[in-house]
């Protein structure tokens, strides 16, 4: 189409009520209701006589969507209060003030609660098909830091890495990058504090979800404890943990002959090679790297990395896989660049923590309209699609007793759309 006009020949008028912003929301929103997100919250969410209590599931969802449309505070919840965009959600959209009401009032025994919110929707993801049935499923578990601005955030503290924040754990599937399981922690707290129980709680929750078949965790060497790994072992789980170089570890490490070192594929800026022994009754497999750069060559010294392992496999192998771990980076930068986990805005330790799980339903839900609705196997960054699918216009039109949701026309991705919208709808609601 020819362009007849420039852009300083145009008037504006904020007066169209059937307009749409972030019209793509459709799809997280189809999702949520054929998962029975809002009448779970409803039934397990109880505030008792709390300011806010009232509609958890309308407040929990007007959050999420506000995440997923690229807010990372409470008051960016307003960009789904304007034209129509409400009706394409399903639900009312709540105001700032009301969700940050609602927020405030959480205790640690309501963070419980979102929990379990967020274990159901988990579930009926999996029976929906998203789960991995009877096969096996990797779980990489880490920490991070999540900043705060200010001083006077409860439970905020300065950590190893010097920043003002909290310290979560993080439990994620390989390969979709799902968020399994996630515990708010101070700022200060040890990488390992908790882990345990953790293991514990993430163990019985995957088993509840649906997940029966084999189970495998890989941690960095921050979780590397006789309490972790004797709750492992309880739940009969594999697993694949770095150690730290402590002396046993390297003198075991020097106890390995030369000619048990086996080369692998590594760059051409240097070599690396593979070892095995034995540590406490597990494997010991070791890694040597030695740099061929020229600060390398000048000190021609071997880098050692180590992990123990229960698992059946050869060394080879097992070295590649767990080098995998480092997925697990992608998914909690998703959470953080994706769903608003930047930063925790909020005032209370409590308040904070419900931030971090509806950022974390907020991040499964894309991960779901993904794999459910595109069929992505791998992570898909949420920037993609935000950009390509959720962030578009429209505009909301009834006719005939029926409500049409008008797209721009010559839309790149129309097909995906359609194709992720008719998925969706092909999912049960809630019996």
């Amino acid at each position: 189409m020819a362009v007849s006009h420039t852009p300083d020949q145009l008037d504006i008028a904020f007066d169209d009520t059937h307009a749409v912003a972030s019209a793509g929301l459709l799809l997280p929103a189809t999702l949520a209701q054929r998962l029975g997100i809002a009448q779970a919250a409803d039934e397990l969410i109880d505030l008792g006589d709390r300011a806010g209590a009232a509609h958890p599931g309308a407040k929990i969802l007007t959050l999420a969507h506000a995440m997923l449309a690229g807010g990372d505070c409470i008051d960016d919840t307003d960009i789904l209060r304007c034209g129509s965009t409400s009706q394409v959600l399903g639900h009312r959209v709540l105001a700032p003030s009301t969700v940050g009401t609602f927020l405030r009032a959480f205790t640690f025994g309501h963070t419980r609660q979102l929990d379990r919110l967020t274990e159901h929707a988990l579930t009926r993801a999996w029976q929906a098909g998203a789960g991995p049935g009877d096969g096996p499923v990797t779980i990489d578990a880490d920490s991070t830091i999540i900043e705060v601005y200010g001083h006077h955030k409860q439970g905020a503290s300065y950590g190893y890495t010097g920043v003002l924040g909290y310290h979560p754990l993080l439990a994620t599937r390989a390969g979709t990058g799902e968020v399994l399981h996630a515990r708010q922690r101070a700022g200060r707290a040890n990488t390992a504090r908790g882990m345990a129980r953790f293991v514990d709680e993430l163990i019985a929750r995957v088993r509840r979800a649906g997940a029966s078949g084999e189970l495998t965790i890989r941690t960095d060497s921050g979780f590397w404890s006789k309490q972790t790994i004797r709750a492992l072992r309880r739940h009969r789980v594999r697993y694949s943990i770095t150690v730290r170089q402590t002396k046993p570890i390297r003198a075991a490490i020097a106890a390995i002959g030369e000619q048990h070192w086996v080369e692998i594929a590594y760059p051409d800026t240097g070599i690396a090679q593979v070892a095995e022994t034995r540590c406490q009754g597990d494997r010991l497999i070791v890694r040597r790297v030695r740099h061929l750069h020229a600060q390398g060559e000048l000190f021609p010294t071997w880098d050692y990395h180590a992990f123990v392992t229960d698992r059946v496999g050869t060394a080879v192998w097992l070295d590649a896989d767990h080098r995998r771990h480092a997925v697990v980076e992608l998914a909690i930068r998703q959470l953080k660049a994706g769903v608003g986990l930047r930063h925790c805005p909020l005032g209370t330790y409590a308040a904070n923590a419900a931030w971090l799980l509806i950022a974390t339903l907020a991040h499964n839900l894309l991960r779901w309209v993904a794999l459910l609705g595109l069929g992505a196997a791998e992570l898909v960054v949420a920037k993609t699609l935000r950009r390509t699918l959720l962030g578009m216009p429209g505009r909301l039109t009834r006719s005939a007793r029926r409500w049409t949701l008008h797209l721009p026309h010559d839309w790149p991705w129309a097909h995906s759309f359609q194709m992720a919208l008719a998925q969706l709808r092909c999912i049960p609601y809630p019996t």
